[in-house]
């Protein structure tokens, strides 16, 4: 019986592989109707993506280009410039040189590594606050820039 069973059944797979290549709306129908013929169904969703992906493609070749607003050359105020030097510099790079001074003068809390605590440099920077998140800060630095 084992032997008879598995010999119905490979015809019935060899068929449903045949009809897809062939034709497919007419493999889509008789997917539908017939319960032994779901590779047919399995075999026509596996086309749909490859297809989407072709799509798709075109997307990647506009590059991104970077904000000119971020790039802009801005000159600190004297508080600033003690932090992050009295050079012209993008935001970019002034968020970055006062990241640098908080970690190498250890001021980020140990607890709460969201907040800053200012040592005296700093709280010029930040209005006389002893603490400052770390979103607040660059809100206050830029109040700093022209």
């Amino acid at each position: 019986m084992a032997a008879k069973k598995k010999a119905a059944k490979k015809p019935a797979k060899k068929a449903a592989a045949k009809k897809p290549a062939a034709k497919k709306p007419a493999a889509k129908k008789a997917a539908k109707k017939a319960a032994p013929k779901k590779a047919a169904k399995k075999a026509v969703k596996k086309a749909a993506p490859k297809k989407a992906a072709k799509k798709a493609a075109p997307k990647k070749k506009t590059a991104r280009k970077p904000n000119a607003a971020f790039m802009k050359a801005m000159t600190p105020s004297a508080d600033l410039a003690a932090v992050v030097g009295a050079g012209a510099l993008p935001r970019t790079e002034v968020t970055k040189k006062v990241w640098a001074y908080i970690k190498k003068n250890g001021l980020q809390d140990a607890k709460n590594k969201r907040e800053i605590n200012a040592d005296d440099k700093l709280k010029k920077v930040f209005g006389g606050k002893g603490k400052v998140n770390m979103f607040e800060m660059t809100k206050l630095v830029n109040k700093h820039l022209k």
